[in-house]
């Protein structure tokens, strides 16, 4: 599982007479990433496609038309409708009929579509005259006087006019829009500088407003035809949606067979392909290939890639090519590859981290945000993504979102919240039997120790995650040679764990923090866990102290000044950037009790914060000593009729929109902080990627049969 699959290099070559059935069965197949021929060889050129791939590309066109015209989405096929055809021609036919009457309707959308930019245009055109109030005839015609028409300042016209040779002139309207009819006076010249901008006279005639109600009833019933159609297009994308995914489906496939030998180096009587298959898959291959076509064939392994291999220093070898990368996980593990994907496709020379991604990323999650039921609503939304979504990267965050569920609940168990409250200690008023371990963990929100204690458990998670991470490098390098692989790798993995063997050491110890060594430390005595470590012991701590030396020295020698200086950085402050889990752990508790304070009121006992909820004895302390505050919902219940309605509506509201707030915040806070320490300090110590991802010939059949 952190090695991809093992790959080989093979070659095809026969005569062109099978050349089409030997396509068939490598695309049926679905096991073999073809290398497109590049032209170098002489004597081989680029093969052409096989006959009638011309016809089947056209085909795929114009039914990729139709689907784009109704705007058929894959998804929204059922799959329950047959395929409607018995041969291609048939197909075809159909095809065309379909074409013609989606044309068609399409053809008269768009002169519908036309006349009714031109009605709204003439609208927009006519509005301001209609303000205006004046016949369309009466503003033109004229020989002698000239009529202007614009949206302007009526007191600024008539003023700049007055101050203009000649007084022959007259001002209409006044509400913004303004007809000036003028003799003898340059109205273009008279105007310069005033607000006033011109209009095109409508080509109209008569009242303005019984022709803007025209056009008003113009525009209305070009606005229902269109509805109309759309609704018709809407029906026929309905009625031929299935066999439009079908057929689309059926002429992509073809489509990639007919043009294969475009990837082909062919003479006029044989052709040769080359391409990388998984080793595993090789034998399925030869003999898949020997049933369909005989002997007419040959096929062979060129070279089987070992994993030291996959670091080509000159990739523009034929023989130096770096393989594709088939990823080799489980089912449980696939999701998230999605992630490891998402930064870059691995190297085939370098380990997969998904496996450690799957054993990770939702441990922490579900550590972080720890909650039955914010684990059970995670679980289901992303259960819901999967099932309902046929993006395979959003059904994978679907899967992601499954697993990040489960953990969320097992977690919240242990902590003992359901929605941020107690449950244990709930069950236990009600005389319910608490469930074995449950609540055994404190988040703690209201102890300093267990806060302190999460410090501890979250640094040391990172220091299992970061030493993962140069074990990963360390392995990767080996292919470059040992020497390498000691001084990059080997070098900070002794600078990291020996640098923090010192810091849980007696040696020092009364100049490092109390909880972290001594009698005193949070893994000394616990309430949560007892496990008595009160540290290593002093010559231990030298001797770690030592190893960090070490280290450090290697890791100058390795990288030089850079490496000397990053040493701090990647020694202790990678390790310190794993505290982000305790602290999303606490901000999200702390979010969760202060929605239930409001909600249900809370008191403090023994040092113990209790919410005050309804048939509990927690109740009976309402109004004593120690009460937080009351909480919404006792104000509801004890308050006067309209006061507690509207007290216990708000105590429902804020419960609500309060956890649904923490719920998404949850989401992204510690998905958003878990990816970083995956991608920034896991991944910074090992991971490269870059590699081609495999890419078979061949498609796999969702809504068609083959032969169909």
């Amino acid at each position: 599982m952190l090695r991809p699959k093992l790959m080989s290099r093979i070659s095809v070559a026969g005569s062109k007479a099978v050349l089409e059935d030997a396509v068939e069965e490598l695309h049926d197949l679905e096991l073999v990433h073809v290398n497109d021929y590049d032209g170098s060889w002489e004597g081989f050129e680029n093969g052409s496609p096989l006959e009638g791939g011309e016809e089947v590309s056209g085909k795929l066109v114009q039914v990729r038309a139709v689907i784009n015209t109704l705007d058929i989405e894959d998804g929204d096929y059922d799959g329950s409708e047959a395929s409607g055809w018995e041969t291609r021609d048939e197909l075809y036919g159909r095809l065309e009929d379909v074409r013609a009457t989606v044309n068609e309707v399409e053809d008269e959308r768009d002169e519908v579509r036309e006349e009714l930019r031109e009605a709204r245009e003439e609208r927009r055109t006519l509005e301001p005259f209609a303000d205006l109030g004046i016949d369309l005839e009466l503003l033109g015609g004229y020989d002698e006087i000239d009529v202007h028409v614009g949206q302007g300042d009526a007191d600024a016209v008539r003023t700049a006019l007055e101050d203009a040779e000649g007084n022959e002139y007259e001002v209409f309207g006044g509400d913004g829009v303004v007809a000036v009819a003028a003799r003898g006076v340059d109205v273009d010249d008279a105007l310069v500088g005033v607000d006033f901008s011109a209009l095109e006279l409508p080509d109209a005639t008569g009242d303005p407003d019984e022709a803007l109600a025209e056009v008003d009833d113009r525009v209305e019933a070009l606005e229902d035809e269109l509805e109309e159609l759309d609704a018709r297009l809407d029906e026929l994308a309905g009625e031929h949606g299935g066999f439009l995914v079908k057929a689309e489906e059926e002429l992509s496939i073809e489509a990639e067979k007919t043009e294969a030998p475009l990837m082909f180096a062919t003479t006029a009587n044989s052709f040769y392909a080359e391409g990388w298959i998984p080793d595993e898959s090789y034998g399925e291959m030869e003999s898949a290939l020997a049933d369909a076509v005989g002997e007419r064939v040959d096929v062979q392994k060129l070279e089987t890639v070992e994993y030291d291999e996959g670091h080509p220093e000159e990739e523009s070898e034929a023989d130096d090519e770096e393989p594709p990368v088939v990823q080799d996980n489980s089912a449980a593990a696939e999701p998230f590859e999605f992630l490891v994907n998402t930064v870059n496709h691995p190297k085939y020379g370098e380990l997969d981290p998904t496996l450690i991604v799957l054993m990770t990323f939702p441990l922490a999650y579900g550590f972080m945000i720890g909650d039955m039921a914010y684990g059970i609503l995670y679980a289901v939304m992303g259960g819901a993504i999967y099932r309902g979504v046929d993006s395979d990267g959003i059904r994978a965050l679907g899967a992601i979102g499954v697993w990040a569920g489960g953990f969320t609940i097992l977690f919240g168990y242990l902590y003992g919240e359901f929605a941020g409250l107690h449950v244990g200690s709930t069950m236990a008023q009600f005389g319910l039997p608490v469930p074995p371990v449950m609540g055994v963990f404190d988040k703690g929100i209201h102890s300093t120790q267990t806060a302190l204690t999460w410090i501890v458990v979250s640094i040391g998670f990172g220091l299992l995650h970061l030493n993962i991470g140069y074990v990963f490098g360390f392995v990767n390098d080996l292919s470059h040679g040992i020497k390498e692989a000691v001084l990059e790798d080997a070098s900070w993995i002794l600078t990291l764990n020996g640098f923090f063997i010192w810091i849980f050491s007696a040696h020092s110890a009364g100049v490092k923090p109390s909880f972290l060594v001594g009698e005193t430390s949070v893994l000394y005595q616990n309430p949560m866990f007892d496990l008595g470590f009160a540290g290593f012991p002093v010559t231990v701590g030298i001797a770690g102290a030592g190893l960090a030396v070490l280290g450090f020295v290697m890791v100058s020698i390795g990288e030089g000044v850079v490496g000397a200086v990053e040493t701090p950085t990647n020694a202790f402050g990678h390790a310190l950037s794993y505290l982000r889990i305790m602290a999303v752990l606490l901000a999200k508790a702390g979010m969760a009790f202060v929605v239930n304070l409001l909600v249900f009121g809370a008191y403090e006992s023994g040092g113990e914060t209790h919410f005050m909820l309804p048939g509990t004895e927690y109740a009976t302390h309402l109004g004593g000593e120690g009460v937080i505050f009351p909480g919404l919902t006792w104000i509801g219940i004890e308050g006067s009729a309209a006061t507690g309605i509207i007290a216990l509506i708000a105590a429902v509201v804020v419960f609500i929109i309060g956890h649904v707030v923490v719920l998404l915040l949850g989401i992204t806070a510690a998905g958003i902080q878990m990816v970083r320490l995956e991608y920034v300090e896991f991944f910074g110590k090992f991971y490269q990627g870059g590699g081609d991802k495999f890419e078979p010939f061949g498609t796999e059949r969702r809504h068609t049969e083959e032969g169909r």
